[in-house]
């Protein structure tokens, strides 16, 4: 019996969820269909910054589509690896919420993995969360977001979650969860259309009242708003949001994560598309913003780097020129202190860097690659037949801070700087993870060999001491 629970296991952890919307929704020919979604795409201004949590419409390509890539459009470029996806069940009517626990989703553009380990967690955190793959079998709502996903983002893990109810319990069971779950490289996308079949004229009122009360973040004033508009007596109105269970779970966990940057991307209707300005259904595309953390760069932003101190590496070592670079991101252009690493067969080959400059990052990174291959005294200078063999590691720092107590360091997150007169030195936060050294050696062979000072003057009161973070990454293999 035991064997056979873990052959259906594993059997459906294979299974895929086959398109049910595919040539009525959107275009079933994947060369169609990607062509489509870039035009939608290129049609949108290049986005500032990543949003943790969006709102698009699901309506067919044809009628929101454009509206929807204004969303999408905010996820380019970001380190995003997983996309929790909810949103409203049309078609079939049940208490809770529904994730689909295939294995995969296709879609004319291929398949995307469902993240099986996040997948379980929401399931088994509370009762009204549940495995239910045949809730989205036929639905429209998650299924037409999936291939813009594909295109913006590549390679991501998907959970998808229908809503079949917008009760107090199954929203604040989604919240709870999401917000102990929720993690950097994640996005929540909430999918929803807005009013449904009123004129043109009454859509555009309706549609502005729902924004602006999500715009607020206040999810009492978003209630009030949509109680006020549906019981105003307004012809043929019959959703102001056929995803408001759903909306309400993005802005309640927006709350959570503090977040309070809510910007509208763009509104249109579908009498804007069409012309018929009878039976309007709206759409809108809403993106919620979190201040970018500790100052962390994302994943395309370390390639950046990455790609700066590799080029200026080997450019300085054959020709002794140093490259001018145009940044891409704008982050880059912050004063950051950095270090760069050079490691060769795994052995430290040149390590040197720079705490709180007055000039942007990405040239302290282009100057310290060159000090770290031919200025740090404890090597020869790197040499051309080296090149391949070499490995950078970059370390972002954030700015120091002294401390009075050195029992307030934390080992393997802090790095160290340690001043007595004119004597100094400096470990990075992951010297005592890569040596498997407790506090004790740590500081001693940053006092010793480092600073040149007795093993145990961390201990003193006469020597100064400021911890500082990094954020470390480096060339993949």
């Amino acid at each position: 019996m035991k064997g056979e629970k873990q052959e259906a296991k594993v059997e459906k952890q294979l299974s895929v969820r086959s398109p049910a919307v595919e040539g009525a929704f959107y275009p079933a020919e994947e060369g169609v269909l990607s062509s489509q979604i870039e035009t939608f795409l290129a049609n949108v201004p290049s986005a500032e910054k990543r949003p943790t949590i969006l709102i698009v419409p699901h309506a067919g390509y044809q009628y929101s589509g454009q509206v929807a890539a204004y969303g999408f459009k905010q996820l380019v470029n970001s380190r995003t690896d997983k996309v929790v996806l909810l949103g409203p069940s049309h078609q079939v009517p049940f208490e809770g919420a529904a994730i689909d626990d295939n294995g995969f989703w296709q879609t004319p553009l291929g398949q995307v993995a469902i993240d099986t380990d996040l997948a379980s967690k929401m399931i088994a955190s509370h009762k009204l969360i549940f495995a239910g793959s045949e809730y989205h079998r036929q639905e429209h709502s998650l299924e037409v977001e999936v291939p813009f996903l594909q295109k913006v983002l590549g390679s991501f893990k998907l959970v998808p979650i229908l809503m079949g109810d917008k009760t107090e319990e199954t929203i604040n069971a989604l919240v709870e969860i999401l917000a102990k779950e929720f993690d950097s490289p994640m996005v929540l996308v909430v999918s929803s259309d807005l009013s449904h079949y009123p004129s043109y004229e009454d859509a555009n009122k309706v549609d502005a009242k729902t924004i602006d009360a999500v715009l607020t973040g206040e999810v009492k004033q978003f209630d009030e708003v949509i109680s006020e508009s549906i019981n105003a007596g307004i012809l043929n109105l019959s959703t102001c949001a056929c995803g408001e269970g759903p909306i309400k779970v993005g802005m309640k966990l927006a709350e959570r994560l503090g977040i309070d940057d809510i910007r509208l991307l763009k509104y249109a209707n579908s009498g804007d598309v069409t012309g018929d300005k009878e039976r309007i259904v709206g759409y809108a595309a809403i993106g919620f913003y979190q201040e970018r953390i500790n100052d962390e760069l994302n994943h395309e932003e370390q390639k950046e780097l990455l790609t700066i101190a590799r080029s200026t590496l080997e450019h300085y070592i054959i020709d002794r020129k140093i490259p001018e670079f145009e940044i891409v991101h704008p982050f880059l252009n912050r004063p950051l202190g950095a270090f760069v690493t050079l490691r060769k067969d795994g052995q430290l080959r040149g390590c040197i860097g720079q705490f709180e400059p007055d000039i942007p990052l990405w040239q302290v990174v282009r100057q310290k690659t060159i000090d770290a291959a031919v200025n740090d005294a404890r090597f020869f200078p790197v040499a051309f037949e080296e090149l391949d063999k070499i490995k950078i590691e970059i370390s972002v720092l954030s700015p120091q801070r002294r401390i009075d107590d050195w029992r307030e360091i934390e080992l393997g997150k802090h790095g160290v700087v340690i001043k007595k007169g004119l004597r100094g030195g400096v470990f990075l936060p992951q010297v005592a993870t890569e040596n498997n050294w407790d506090l004790d050696k740590f500081m001693g062979e940053l006092c010793s060999q480092k600073a040149g000072l007795p093993w145990d003057c961390w201990k003193k009161d006469d020597v100064d001491l400021y911890v500082f973070t990094a954020q470390v990454f480096e060339e993949e293999e």
